[in-house]
């Protein structure tokens, strides 16, 4: 928990939009992972963690848990990568997992949002996901500034 709580910190930190505003220290994390926690044991999330020398550095989650018109789909959540293990390619690693985690739960459609002009839109795209489109002034950005927010999709197993 302390490392979750870590990397989210030092991504909300870094100027990650997503969901939290700074300052933003690892504590103020711990009700969310507890959170995440809670869902993970009712197998409503996957959460897929990175290491690096036995230390987390990096962490997605799939949303598993769907409408009952919507079991095919799933929702990519909070893909965070600690800055000082950025560029040795774990966002690709632990969303190519995530995406071999969804199919093993016989989800084909994944659906992601993400802060317009920020990194993590680029990283889709290379990833092969789908821009859907942007809503102008979607969410605020860590320090309160509005932002734009990309919506992409990907389908597996086609």
């Amino acid at each position: 928990m302390p490392a979750l709580c870590d990397i989210l910190s030092d991504c909300v930190e870094g100027g990650a939009s997503l969901g939290f505003m700074t300052p933003f220290p690892p504590d103020a994390a711990l009700p969310f992972w507890e959170g995440v926690a809670e869902a993970v044991e009712e197998d409503a999330v996957a959460l897929i963690a990175a290491r690096i020398g036995g230390e987390i550095v990096g962490t997605v989650q799939v949303g598993l848990k769907m409408p009952p018109n919507q079991p095919h789909r799933a929702d990519i959540k909070k893909l965070l990568v600690h800055r000082s293990a950025r560029g040795l390619g774990l966002a690709r690693r632990v969303m190519d997992f995530a995406e071999q985690t969804a199919l093993c739960h016989g989800k084909t459609v994944l659906v992601l949002d993400t802060a317009t002009g920020e990194p993590a839109e680029a990283i889709y795209g290379r990833l092969g996901w789908i821009r859907v489109g942007v809503i102008p002034h979607y969410a605020l950005m860590p320090d309160g500034r509005s932002c734009d927010t990309t919506f992409f999709y990907k389908h597996l197993g086609a």
